[in-house]
């Protein structure tokens, strides 16, 4: 029925490199598996696909002359897709070798999973809530934006937005699955339809999640890891995201939940704007402020010996302030057994990782083995030459 197994869509806008590393990965998963590669560039300005196009050439490149959104963009390529599955994934992300492959099997073996998320992470290895949430209903929306979700974290009446009292190491049924990495069935895309494209950015992945659980199929959160680099964190402090991702939960509320209460209705707007006002007061204060320097800074660089000298220069130029950079030597000892020593790994505050000294897989392992909101994951790819780091 379907002429590919998986169609993998992917929507750019000036993160070119962030990009290049993905597509890596995403190749490196889909390895032996039937699929396809469509990127969505919304007029990028960074040069994206003039630089990617030659270099992967098996990768369909759109190129929008505007910037239609997230919405509408996933769209163009959602109509060409020819998996049984697709693949929504953003491009500031990295994912496993087996990832794909995990995934497919999981579908094969659930007929009424219409969509999976997984466990994202981001630079420091930290667990982003927004993996695995619930629909916005009136009173979650209420728990969310008066706080009482963070007062009563353990409540399922109080924190079900983000549910955190469920495992991130286990599998779940959830109601919300992440725009930043959505695996859905095709035939329940069919269903529901595409993206609804009122939606401009935020919001787009709640409305699909909800009218996927309408027609019928369940939404899983797998405890898959994959990298997230920029997630929703870039953007906290700057009014045009508080704008947009308020806009889109008042769509959805507005879509959804029209005969709810006024009362209701006005507690969540109420809240909206004191949130709003909240960060155009402060909030781009706290976004131009730079973050507070290490007292000392020390790296370590897991990669063959061959190619520690260069990488100890990209290191050393791109984190000035080093005191002192360490090799692991992946000639003489596995990446993993580094784990066993957590103790001296916290004493680093940036970790770099060679690829394919390294397998993403690995990478990714250790990051979710040892989060620290203090340690800077770093990807030196060998095939493109560059090293993607959070933030950069």
């Amino acid at each position: 029925m379907y002429e590919k197994k998986v169609s993998i869509v992917i929507v750019n806008y000036n993160v070119c490199f962030f990009l290049e590393q993905c597509l890596h990965s995403v190749q490196a998963a889909i390895s032996g598996i039937d699929a396809e590669i469509i990127v969505v560039d919304n007029n990028s300005t960074d040069g994206s696909v003039a630089y990617l196009s030659p270099k992967f050439p098996d990768v369909l490149f759109i190129e929008n002359k505007s910037n239609t959104g997230f919405s509408k963009a996933n769209n163009q390529a959602l109509k060409q897709c020819q998996g049984e599955y697709i693949l929504v994934l953003n491009p500031d992300t990295v994912i496993g070798e087996e990832s794909i492959r995990t995934l497919c099997f999981f579908m094969d073996e659930h007929e009424k999973a219409g969509a999976a998320g997984v466990k994202m992470i981001d630079g420091c290895g930290i667990f982003l809530p927004e993996s695995k949430r619930s629909f916005p209903t009136p009173w979650i929306s209420f728990c969310k934006l008066f706080g009482l979700s963070k007062l009563f974290p353990n409540s399922r009446q109080f924190a079900a937005y983000s549910l955190p009292y469920l495992s991130h190491n286990k599998q779940h049924k959830v109601d919300v699955l992440a725009g930043a990495f959505m695996f859905i069935r095709h035939d329940a895309l069919k269903k529901t339809g595409l993206f609804d494209e009122a939606f401009f950015m935020y919001g787009e992945d709640i409305d699909l999640s909800y009218r996927i659980k309408l027609s019928g199929y369940t939404n899983y959160y797998l405890p898959e890891r994959i990298l997230h680099y920029k997630g929703e964190s870039t953007m906290h402090g700057n009014i045009k995201y508080i704008r947009a991702f308020y806009d889109a939960m008042l769509i959805f509320y507005k879509k959804y939940y029209p005969k709810s209460g006024w009362i209701m209705r006005s507690c969540i707007r109420i809240a909206l704007g004191f949130k709003s006002v909240w960060t155009s007061c402060f909030g781009r204060k706290n976004a131009t402020t730079p973050k507070l320097k290490h007292k000392k800074r020390r790296a370590l660089i897991l990669c063959d010996e061959i190619h520690f000298e260069k990488l100890k220069q990209m290191c050393a130029t791109r984190v000035p302030e080093l005191e002192f950079i360490n090799h692991w030597n992946l000639n003489e000892e596995r990446a993993m057994d580094a784990i066993s020593r957590r103790n001296q790994m916290k004493g680093f505050t940036d970790i770099l990782f060679s690829y394919p000294d390294m397998r993403f897989e690995q990478m990714l392992l250790f990051m979710d083995t040892m989060p620290n909101k203090t340690t800077s994951y770093h990807i030196y790819n060998e095939l493109s030459n560059h090293l993607v780091s959070p933030g950069k």
